[in-house]
């Protein structure tokens, strides 16, 4: 049903939008905001949104719902009065070291102070001792209490999307900070690493720990040979740092600007996206048919596997042993390119990924992915840092033309691109188990019960008939999510086969290391349409009939599930309780 109401003297419509500042911006107004986020709930606390209501005065945008016949000023000498304040005060407690400030130029505060003209503060400045120690143990998140505004957007991500509330608010009055509990270190506590508290974050608090000028320097080091992996959902979402559509396919340009930046050899993650099809659906057709250990639970998502690992350490049976695809191609590249390419042997050869995920710079320095003393993966970036060196070499990628990547490591299939939205990895899984198991070609490969990134689809079925056995699958992306399947399967009351895990709304499209995409839900869906479509455009849609990933088996891992297989593509898990990551975390 369409209603009416009025914005700055113009009758605009509106229908289910959940508080009026949907629906100033669905019409073409704005506001200011920092603590609401469409994906969290309501919050009205930082009063930046107020606008001028005829009748009623001052009211928050983001908590008052539409009624029809309102009149609404959203620019008034009032609101912007009293947003000016907010920013002073703001301003007056904040760390003001823009320059050299990670979030310089993405900044909602920074952004704000300067479209509202703030030159003078009129406060009191904070004095140097009362700033707080900048928290960097964490292997993927630094958080700087001092550049907090107080706007609570970390601790309901914290805790809508993961269930685990590791930040929250601790002190009162002028000493309310935020903090894991106790004021322990971000470290110290079980953070799933996910990323999505700085995602949301609107100033420099909590940032992505840099890993750019490790790579840098193992760039310029001529002793070294350097080989770059990137993830499926990295190449729908970088473009947008350079001006872009989301969900525009831009790994052509990637692959030309990480050779300008120096990089030997180009690959591609989708490739051992495709191999971990290999492994996971041989493996869940064992399980099947051993009916031993089912459930069957993905292992793409390190931030769910550190969530059972530290929550549910008992039903990491259920964890398929494959490696992630990042874990996959790492020791792949310095098994095999040593013995296709001159002069790279496993002491010289560094291989660097580019991911969504800021988990998969703690992934990385798992104790079990650490081979003859080095780990695999050498360096993680995520798709923001790889962005931030593209442009300080001074490349347009909205203008360089593409290049292609290198072999062999370089052929991938649709089943492997779709591995970045939520329902990928099952979907792509299904492909291939159907035709391993039944001899048939599957006719139709879209499973669109699986698909869909927003918020109502979190939880997503599909089942399945293999030659008469039915399978159910099912998607979950949030761990909070997760945890109603894992009290199912302790209840006894699971009836599903196959359980895929996202820990990021809406799956790797929107991870914490992705291009800012909080204060519109829309940009994962873009981002996820670029995969499909790249997926429907491939000639090869099915992991298994990747013609490199078959020369790699009969070269290398002989089948699916091998011996050699599993030195190479399967790790194993612990009780989080007893082994942590904090002491890798500083290495």
């Amino acid at each position: 049903m369409t209603n009416t109401l009025f914005i700055n003297n113009k009758e605009c419509e509106y229908t289910n939008e959940p508080n009026l500042l949907e629906v100033i911006r669905n019409n073409g107004f704005n506001v200011p905001t920092f603590c609401y986020r469409p994906d969290l709930t309501q919050y009205g606390a930082c009063r930046m949104c107020v606008v001028e209501i005829e009748g009623r005065g001052l009211q928050s945008s983001c908590t008052m719902p539409p009624e029809p016949g309102l009149r609404i000023h959203t620019n008034t000498e009032k609101t912007r009065r009293v947003r000016k304040i907010v920013l002073e005060l703001l301003l007056a407690n904040h760390d003001r070291e823009c320059t050299t400030c990670n979030k310089s130029g993405n900044c909602e505060l920074q952004k704000y102070a300067q479209e509202y003209g703030i030159e003078d503060i009129r406060f009191a400045k904070k004095k140097p001792q009362d700033f707080l120690p900048v928290d960097n143990l964490n292997p993927s998140i630094v958080r700087d209490p001092n550049k907090c505004i107080l706007c609570g957007a970390c601790v309901r991500a914290c805790h809508e999307f993961q269930g685990h509330s590791v930040l929250g608010f601790a002190n009162r009055g002028s000493k309310t900070t935020v903090q894991p509990f106790a004021g322990r270190t971000l470290g110290s506590v079980d953070c799933v690493f996910c990323g999505q508290c700085q995602a949301v974050c609107p100033t420099g608090a909590l940032t992505i720990k840099s890993d750019i000028e490790r790579v840098w320097d193992i760039i310029n080091d001529k002793t070294k040979k350097t080989a770059v992996q990137m993830a499926p959902s990295v190449r729908v979402a970088l473009g947008e740092e350079f001006g872009l559509n989301p969900g525009d396919n831009v790994i052509g340009k990637l692959n030309a600007a990480l050779r300008q930046l120096g990089f030997d050899l180009i690959f591609d993650t989708n490739f051992s996206a495709d191999l971990t099809i290999m492994e996971e659906a041989s493996e869940f057709i064992e399980r099947l048919n051993k009916g031993e250990n089912l459930p069957l639970f993905t292992s793409c998502c390190p931030a769910w596997v550190r969530y059972l690992e530290t929550q549910h350490p008992e039903l990491l049976k259920h964890l398929s042993s494959c490696k992630s695809p990042q874990g996959m191609l790492s020791p792949v590249i310095k098994e095999v390119v040593p013995k296709y390419f001159e002069g790279y042997d496993k002491e010289n050869l560094y291989v660097i990924s580019i991911m969504p995920c800021t988990a998969k710079k703690a992934e990385a320095i798992r104790g079990q992915l650490m081979k003859d003393g080095r780990f695999e993966t050498d360096v993680v970036l995520t798709t923001q840092e790889i962005a931030k060196m593209i442009k300080s070499a001074g490349i347009n990628l909205a203008k360089i033309k593409p290049e292609a990547n290198d072999s062999p490591f370089g052929t991938y299939t649709g089943a492997g691109t779709i591995f970045g939205a939520s329902g990928g990895v099952a979907e792509a899984a299904v492909r291939t188990a159907y035709e391993f198991v039944t001899k048939e070609t599957l006719q139709n490969l879209d499973f669109i019960p699986l698909r869909g990134v927003d918020k109502n689809h979190r939880t997503k079925e599909a089942i399945v008939d293999i030659k008469g056995t039915k399978v159910k699958i099912r998607v979950v992306s949030t761990l909070k999510e997760a945890e109603k399947s894992i009290k199912e399967l302790k209840e006894g009351k699971a009836d599903f086969q196959l359980l895929e895990v996202m820990a990021c709304p809406g799956g790797c499209v929107n991870g914490g290391g992705q291009p800012r995409s909080c204060d519109d839900s829309k940009i994962k869906e873009l981002r996820a349409e670029g995969l499909y479509k790249e997926d429907k455009e491939l000639k090869c849609r099915k992991s298994h009939e990747n013609p490199d990933i078959q020369k790699l088996y009969k070269e290398f891992l002989e089948n699916p599930n091998s011996h050699k297989a599993h030195e190479l593509l399967h790790t194993t898990y612990s009780d989080m309780f007893k082994n942590s990551y904090k002491d890798l975390a500083n290495k």
